[in-house]
């Protein structure tokens, strides 16, 4: 017999609230394993991508930008959605692209993960990139300003240590790529 903790909740309604081009935002009735109901907000952002970029074994690149949610300037590596019939990778190659003009030669994939258990439906891919080629870079997307720079990986490893670093796919991508350099 399933332990209530192991009982699935069943939606019973969902209402559409609100939807732009990034997320939608619902809310639902769902129906607890003990019979009660209450209502839930969910909001879907789909999948994302995140590329840590090794310039050599030792020199990754990151990109600052001022980030309006957070109202404050961050140092963060590339990050972007996945478009609609887009595979991850191809993400990660445009979001490349996008963001630093490079596409990497190899793409070696080290975490799948949600980014918020409880209230978001949004699955993130980690990857590190490497043997990076420059490209032409095409136009940024219109929100973002960006400035690029090569760190020393030690560096940035130690600038997550020390809370200098605060985006969530940022610092998880550090933590195992340290770990991978140690095994």
């Amino acid at each position: 017999m399933k332990k209530p903790s192991e009982i699935p909740w069943k939606t019973l309604s969902s209402k559409p609230i609100y939807s732009n081009k990034w997320l939608s935002l619902r809310e639902d009735v769902a129906e607890l394993p003990d019979g009660r109901t209450t209502i839930y907000g969910v909001v879907t952002c789909g999948h994302c991508v995140g590329i840590l970029p090794f310039l050599d074994p030792d020199t990754v690149l990151l990109i600052q930008q001022y980030r309006y949610v957070a109202q404050r300037v961050t140092w963060e590596m590339p990050t972007g959605g996945s478009h609609a019939g887009e595979s991850t990778e191809e993400a990660a190659q445009r979001e490349l692209a996008e963001e630093i003009g490079y596409r990497a030669g190899r793409l070696v994939p080290v975490s799948t993960y949600h980014t918020s258990k409880s209230v978001m439906d949004e699955t993130a891919h980690l990857f590190l990139a490497e043997e990076l080629v420059k490209l032409e870079r095409p136009p940024r997307d219109e929100t973002e300003f960006i400035e690029i720079r090569p760190f020393p990986f030690r560096e940035v490893l130690q600038m997550v240590l020390a809370g200098e670093i605060v985006d969530g796919m940022t610092v998880i991508a550090v933590l195992l790529a340290a770990r991978l350099k140690t095994c």
